[in-house]
């Protein structure tokens, strides 16, 4: 035991988290959801007796450079080296995947005979494929085996590493530099965001892009969207302190596209910062339309972050009265979906299989388990024409659109959908 620990232990007091930018001390809450497991640590029906180990979800922002944070409560080599998520299950979002390839080739000018992309956290290939159909050279380069082994068979070059400086190094030094580097929801993932930063810039050539897709901290704060919170996602961003980031690492952003994806992201486009220093790159007019947006909203000062706490209790307790009132009422409420986020959500609010008897997921992997926390049996979609119930909750609400025509069937028994977020809402199957 250290001195420092020594003492703490005396005093009773916890040492004060730094940040992860700008090395400040995290003193000020945003908010705080209590306590809960790593969101995707779905248990085996063997586990269920056992103990689970809770970890704070207490959201800091630092005063000084105004980066939202959790602190690094899990290990990232916790988190994802045995990951249960399978990008390619979300049909949209392998679509969206494939018009981003579609953009960023006619964009970029990317070829077959000569280009080369390289995309960090690539999951299970399912924006890669896109990119080896036109017959571009490609790598992934992604930290869980489980999925990477899933990109592998579909014939993906995929490397099972985490992103950090020296890795980007090593890569470029065996493969080359990227025409374009690509990083979808992986930059709030990660505990050292300034050394995967320049792993990125590692990787991209000097005359190449990185773009990179985040939730938006705006659209978050916004739409209530605090199911975004939880062990995996280390940074909540905004553009001012992604620019921030990536300029410690020689990047330097020089367009912004506002996506709908994930209730509302960023996709940055970023160039190494001796292109535009020199002129070859101008940043466009929509870097500093987004700037000022978010300072309208208040982003830019650490006052302009206050009163989201308030609005997280009022989801909270609109969902667990609709759920007192379902299970009063005689009703079965089921869901659909078994999301990292939405574990976030159940944890917080209490939930467990007397208020919400099971969820039903896709993905073959999850069938058998049980959520984390609340240990809500999950079962294959199929389970949900047998059970036939009252009320089908959406834990991916950002896929709303897209589920909801798929549950297009619950009406044929009188059953309706639920959304909590961003704000409770009841509505009839396929709208």
């Amino acid at each position: 035991m250290t001195t420092t620990q020594a003492a703490e232990a005396t005093t009773g007091t916890a040492a004060v988290p730094s940040c992860r930018l700008c090395g400040a001390a995290l003193t000020r809450t945003f908010v705080d959801l209590g306590m809960s497991p790593p969101c995707e640590a779905i248990l085996r029906a063997d586990q269920v007796d056992q103990g689970e180990t809770f970890y704070p979800l207490n959201v800091r922002i630092c005063t000084q450079c105004l980066l939202v944070q959790l602190p690094a409560y899990v290990a990232e080599t916790d988190i994802f080296d045995d990951y249960a998520y399978f990008s390619s299950f979300s049909t949209s979002w392998v679509e969206h995947a494939r018009q981003y390839v579609e953009r960023a080739t006619d964009r970029l000018g990317l070829d077959a005979g000569s280009s080369f992309v390289v995309e960090v956290a690539s999951n299970d290939g399912y924006l890669l494929q896109h990119v080896q159909a036109k017959g571009i050279r490609c790598l992934g380069i992604e930290p869980s085996r489980t999925v990477a082994e899933a990109a592998v068979a579909k014939g993906i070059p995929t490397l099972v590493e985490f992103l950090g400086e020296e890795t980007g190094r090593a890569v470029r030094a065996e493969h080359g530099p990227a025409d374009l580097v690509v990083a979808n929801n992986v930059f709030a993932h990660v505990p050292d965001i300034v050394d995967f930063a320049k792993g990125l810039r590692a990787l991209v050539a000097d005359d190449g892009r990185v773009t990179i897709e985040i939730p938006h901290l705006l659209r978050l704060i916004e739409g209530n969207e605090y199911d975004t919170i939880y062990h995996e996602h280390f940074s909540y961003l905004s553009l001012l302190t992604t620019q921030r980031v990536l300029a410690a690492a020689g990047l330097t952003v020089v367009d912004v596209e506002e996506l709908a994806s994930h209730g509302g992201s960023l996709r940055t486009w970023s160039a190494p910062t001796e292109a535009v220093e020199a002129g070859r790159v101008t940043p466009t007019a929509a870097v500093a339309e987004v700037l000022a947006a978010e300072a309208d909203f208040g982003l830019h000062t650490v006052e302009g972050h206050d009163g989201f706490a308030e609005q997280v209790a009022q989801v909270r307790d609109d969902f667990v009265s609709f759920l007192l009132d379902a299970r009063r009422a005689g009703k079965r409420v089921v869901a659909y979906g078994a999301p990292g986020k939405g574990n976030t959500l159940l944890n917080h609010c209490g939930v467990r299989a007397d208020l919400l008897e099971f969820a039903v997921d896709r993905n073959p992997y999850k069938h058998g388990r049980f959520l984390p926390g609340t240990h809500i049996p999950v079962h294959a979609p199929e389970a949900l024409d047998a059970a036939r119930p009252d009320y089908v909750v959406i834990m991916p609400w950002n896929l709303r659109k897209e589920i909801s025509a798929q549950l297009a069937p619950v009406a044929d028994w009188g059953g309706k959908l639920v959304v909590a977020l961003p704000h409770l809402e009841v509505f009839e199957p396929g709208s």
